[in-house]
């Protein structure tokens, strides 16, 4: 019998806030977060972060000069460490492992690095370590001083809930019983909107609700990208602070036939969620905060997904997609927090232009997906 794995912090910073309260608030309220934005000279919707966690993003990058040269991916990462860390109650220099992963790493300092390079030819001396991937967790690790391993990765939009899976082995190894996990993204630049843009799954009508994230009668793809980072604390055994305990994880792959897309009944999600559901009676399944990026075939293939594991029969459906844009790396953690939040507050967060669905009992038990090019899925099951 394996020991419960307890999740004693989750902090996040994005377009929804930086505090429980606000981002709770936020998720209240029917407004989406997206909104038209001059990126660079670039006219597109997003979900950009709001003036005062800009605010401290820039005091951050201006309070030593070793951050001056950081991309923001890593400054969005150290900031929510900090406050997941200090929340758990661990100290600066604890044993603890760090797996924050990233889909694009320091996009903008890599667009701006090569930008410079094609005017004139040469490139500056921190261009290769201030791009590298692996930056985002070395900058945290170093940050907090931990002693532990600190590990970045790439799995694409499934990168957070990767890292949650990877901390999980970590713990149940016995190799640790501290681990940090989480993403994060900040890919609004106009590189990485004109290559959303090139596939044709990214949305252009300023509506009142531009991503129609589970608008299973949408026409159109209607992704749009958001900014953010999300790191949660994982201990071993029972804690009296815990948010919530994972019950069951499931990761799977499938055979791809397009480089960007899933199969119509999306098996690499059925996979992953059986294996998260091993051990869980279905009807104890309260709630599923799906993946579905606002795109035509995406939310309709895990749709067809859960469907497929559920019958009809299925748990109340939510995604946060149409309120703060898709955050890539990021975006697994950020609905882990959504599922946590409902645990906590006994209250389904659903989307407002969907029929609303009748919440007859408590939510003690919440799904959560992520999916990403490659056909990388992830389902992680957590309860109270």
């Amino acid at each position: 019998m394996l020991p419960p794995i307890a999740i004693t912090s989750l902090r996040s910073f994005s377009a929804l806030g930086d505090t429980p309260e606000t981002i709770w608030e936020n998720y209240c309220n029917t407004t989406s977060l997206i909104q038209p934005m001059d990126c660079n000279g670039t006219q597109a919707l997003g979900a950009p972060l709001h003036d005062t966690l800009q605010q401290k993003v820039a005091a951050l990058r201006a309070s030593e000069n070793k951050y001056l040269n950081l991309d923001n991916s890593v400054l969005y990462a150290l900031l929510a460490s900090r406050e997941a860390v200090q929340n758990a109650g661990w100290q600066q220099g604890d044993d603890f492992g760090v797996n924050i992963g990233s889909s694009r790493g320091a996009t903008a300092l890599f667009e701006q690095y090569h930008q410079e390079f094609l005017k004139t030819g040469l490139t500056a001396t921190q261009a290769s370590p201030a791009t590298t991937l692996g930056n985002i967790a070395s900058w945290v690790a170093q940050d907090l001083k931990t002693t532990g391993p600190d590990i970045s990765h790439s799995i694409t939009c499934s990168t957070a809930l990767h890292a949650l899976l990877n901390g999980v082995a970590w713990l149940q190894s016995g190799m640790t019983s501290k681990f940090l996990v989480g993403g994060s993204e900040a890919p609004l630049t106009p590189f990485t909107i004109a290559q959303m843009k090139a596939m044709k799954i990214y949305a252009s009508n300023e509506s009142e609700y531009p991503c129609r994230a589970l608008d299973l009668n949408k026409k159109t793809n209607t992704m749009v990208l958001g900014e953010g980072a999300a790191s949660a604390c994982l201990e071993v055994g029972r804690k009296t602070n815990a948010l919530g305990y994972i019950e069951g994880i499931g990761y799977a792959t499938e055979e791809l036939k397009h480089s960007v897309s899933i199969s119509a009944n999306a098996v690499c999600l059925q996979k992953s969620m059986q294996m998260a559901l091993r051990n869980t009676p279905l009807n104890e399944v309260d709630a599923i905060v799906m993946h579905a990026p606002g795109t035509v075939k995406g939310d309709l293939s895990e749709y067809n997904a859960v469907q497929s594991i559920f019958g009809e029969s299925l748990p109340l459906l939510t995604t946060n997609k149409w309120k703060t844009g898709h955050t890539f790396g990021a975006s697994g953690l950020l609905s882990l927090e959504l599922a946590l939040m409902m645990i906590q507050h006994n209250t389904f967060i659903g989307i407002p232009f969907i029929p609303s669905q009748k919440n007859q009992k408590p939510i003690k038990k919440v799904l959560v997906n992520a999916v990403g090019f490659g056909g990388n899925a992830v389902s992680v099951l957590v309860g109270k």
